[in-house]
């Protein structure tokens, strides 16, 4: 591995760990996920309903799999399930030796639950216990979504052993109610005599869509604003997203340390790890991996896209930054409340939260009908 990857600077110089974002059969069968560990250094991989909804659509590469599902009388939840379970399996097995090596830290591969149940609790509970024991790996993460709903079944899943991912986060108080939902499943595991030395989870806090949907706002402000507030709004412009999880990951400091994690740590617990997700820029006027530069820290991990992945191997210029600025990230987010910014970034973060859980719903919907597309098509050769 060359020692100008920027990516194994990030790893080994600055303590975060940097995964991939999308999962593919391809990917597995053609070598090129062992590549990755070997020669990139992705320390883990996640999926999510449209990551699978891009990988099984309109690819043959499924369709031996799924003729057997159809030979079986199997459903297409069946079918789709054995897709994505066998996928998810063989991802396990490829990083094993990460997980090995890193005594449980990374070699994680996620798996989100069924997105229509974000909002239902014992559903989602009864669903990560499904998936936990049907996949069967130890290197496994179960997604569930931080919602209201979802964070009771997050301390729940803990408790029972399961490592989990907690996803779609975006407000700073989201994420200091996931992490008491994962000190409290941990709590709950101890006081039953449990081991908790082989749990592991991250927060997933999404860091592009909230500059988009601020930006759009600003934007919209721009208009008609006077040069004052112009001014104002212009420097918070693409900023808030970087803020935001800067505080959060004070946030984290606070809550992994003291006397209450300090019991949890002595039984072998490790920290809920802070994940930056939604790390793609989506505005090509800011810097590609802006949201990889300027979050470098320890005890994080970065998830990114294929193409984030590359862009950072090319020009990535890694340093320890996540704690750099502090008082100007709190400026920006203090800014917003401003009254010629006046943007209520609570409102923003449920409409965010909302947004997200349809842009998994969607395309797992979507998959679903172009499976049943493909099924009738193959049973009908």
């Amino acid at each position: 591995m060359s020692t100008s990857n920027p990516i194994l600077a990030i790893e080994n110089q600055y303590g975060q760990s940097i995964w991939m974002d999308n999962l593919s059969r391809d990917i597995i069968k053609s070598g090129e996920l062992k590549q990755l560990i070997a020669d990139k250094g992705i320390r883990g991989i996640t999926s999510n309903p449209a990551i699978f909804e891009k990988a099984i659509a309109g690819n043959q590469i499924y369709d031996e799999a799924i003729e057997a599902g159809i030979k079986a009388n199997k459903s297409v939840v069946d079918i789709y399930e054995d897709l994505i379970f066998s996928d998810i399996r063989n991802a396990c097995d490829i990083f094993m030796p990460v997980y090995e090596e890193s005594d449980g830290l990374d070699g994680y591969v996620s798996i989100e639950v069924p997105p229509d149940l974000a909002k239902k609790t014992d559903d989602t509970v009864t669903e990560a216990r499904r998936y936990y024991q049907a996949i069967n790996r130890p290197n496994l993460m179960i997604k569930i979504p931080g919602t209201p709903e979802g964070l009771p079944a997050v301390e729940q899943a803990i408790s029972e052993g399961m490592s989990i991912n907690v996803t779609l986060l975006f407000s700073v108080q989201s994420y200091i109610d996931t992490a008491e939902a994962y000190i409290r499943g941990l709590e709950k595991r101890a006081a039953a005599g449990e081991d908790i030395s082989k749990i592991a989870s991250v927060a997933s806090f999404f860091l592009s869509r909230i500059d988009v949907m601020i930006d759009e706002r600003v934007d919209r402000k721009l208009e008609t604003a006077d040069e004052e507030a112009k001014a104002k709004l212009e420097a918070i412009k693409g900023k808030v997203a970087i803020a935001n999880a800067k505080i959060a990951y004070q946030k984290y400091k606070e809550i992994f340390s003291g006397d209450r994690w300090s019991a949890l740590a002595a039984k072998g617990a490790k920290v809920q790890r802070l994940l930056w997700a939604s790390t793609s820029t989506k505005n090509p006027e800011y810097s590609d991996v802006m949201y990889v530069d300027e979050l470098v820290g320890v005890d994080t991990v970065n998830t990114l896209p294929p193409d984030t992945i590359d862009a950072c191997l090319d020009h990535c210029d890694p340093a320890n930054r996540i704690e750099t600025d502090l008082d100007a990230a709190h400026q920006i987010i203090d800014g917003l409340k401003d009254d010629a910014v006046d943007i209520d970034l609570d409102a923003v973060m449920d409409e965010l939260l909302q947004e997200g859980i349809d842009k998994f719903i969607k395309p797992f919907e979507s998959l679903m009908s172009s499976l049943e597309t493909k099924v009738k098509q193959l049973a009908a050769v």
